[in-house]
Formats: C-alpha cells, sequence, structure tokens
C-alpha cells in the first residue's frame, strides 16, 4: 500500500479532521487522525493490517503488544496477518501496565503496534514494559508517524503514513489557531 492509498482511506472514513486539535501529546494542532473511523470498516481494518505485516514480516516477531486504546483493532489485526500472539497495555493508576493476565518470555521478539504516533510517548512506555519483562522489541510499527521519521525509539520504525504535522506548545499558537475553539478528539 502505498502512501497516497493510505491517505485516501482515511480520507474516504472521514478520519482526517481539520481544526484545532490538542493531541495526547499535549500539543496542538490543524490536523487529526481520527483513526477509529478508519478502522471501524473491517476490510480497511485488513488492508491497513496486511500493509503493516508485509513491511514487518522480516523482523519475525512472536508477539504483537499494542497500548490500548488506540492501538489494540490495529494491533490485533497486525497480530492475525502474521500469526503471532496479541497482548495489550493498559491504564493501571494513570501508567501502562501489563495486566489481565499476560506474560512475556525472556527474549520473546515482540512487534508493537500502534495507530498514530506523534512523540511517542505511549509507544516507549510500551517498549519499556516488553523490556522490563526481559522481551525483546523487534519494532515498532504504526498506521501514521506524524513526526516524519524523526521520533527515535531506538528500534526499527515502520509505518502507512509518515508526515511531517505541524503542532504547536499550548504557549506558542499561532494566531489564527489560537482563535479557533479547542477539539480533544483522543483518547485521554
Amino acid at each position: 500500500m502505498t502512501q497516497t492509498e493510505a491517505l485516501e482511506l482515511f480520507r474516504q472514513a472521514g478520519a482526517l479532521l481539520e481544526g484545532h486539535f490538542v493531541l495526547r501529546s499535549g500539543l496542538h494542532s490543524r490536523q487529526y487522525f481520527q483513526c477509529a473511523l478508519a478502522l471501524q470498516d473491517m476490510p480497511t481494518v485488513e488492508r491497513f493490517g496486511q500493509a503493516l505485516a508485509d513491511q514487518v514480516r522480516a523482523a519475525q516477531p512472536a508477539t504483537v503488544i499494542a497500548p490500548a486504546l488506540g492501538g489494540l483493532v490495529i494491533g490485533q489485526e497486525v497480530a492475525r496477518q502474521l500469526r503471532a500472539r496479541f497482548i495489550f497495555t493498559e491504564k493501571e493508576e494513570g501508567k501502562l501496565a501489563l495486566r489481565r493476565g499476560f506474560r512475556i518470555a525472556p527474549d520473546e521478539r515482540v512487534l508493537v503496534v500502534e495507530d498514530v504516533v506523534t512523540k511517542g510517548g505511549r509507544v516507549q512506555e510500551t517498549i519499556d514494559i516488553v523490556r522490563a519483562h526481559k522481551g525483546r522489541v523487534v519494532g515498532v510499527a504504526m498506521l501514521v508517524d506524524r513526526s516524519n521519521g524523526t521520533v527515535d525509539l531506538g528500534v526499527p520504525t515502520y509505518s502507512l503514513l509518515r508526515l511531517k504535522v505541524e503542532t504547536f506548545e499550548p504557549d506558542k499558537l499561532p494566531p489564527d489557531l489560537a482563535a479557533q475553539p479547542v477539539v480533544k478528539p483522543g483518547s485521554r
């Protein structure tokens, strides 16, 4: 799948929003990828999952792990396409944790899958959890890399969309953006 094809699927689903948004990272942006809108359509989920699985197959992950909530749908589909086990992290007392009896074996090959990455905070938390359990992170796959490849997670990264989406610190908003009402569409 090309970047143009992936972007068109987001547009068709109404999942590329324009306005004034506060991202999970705390940064502000004029664009927001509401992946849930694109991932409500199972043929689209399969296409995205297959495209990511094709990119990461050589890494030979035994397990795919995704941070809840955003990475769940695409993470499970990538795992299905790879015939790998699927687990997830979720919030516990404000931080991501491995719960529900999930285990990671020492040296287990683990791929982290997320929907959108801007600064990579939740992905880094998930990587740290895998490493704390002595697993080996073989890469990070994402639908949308909003950093255009500038986020360094210390492992190979794969994405369907790699874009430089303009973001702003809350105290450094351009006047046109500051004049618009703020929307917080993501999971918080």
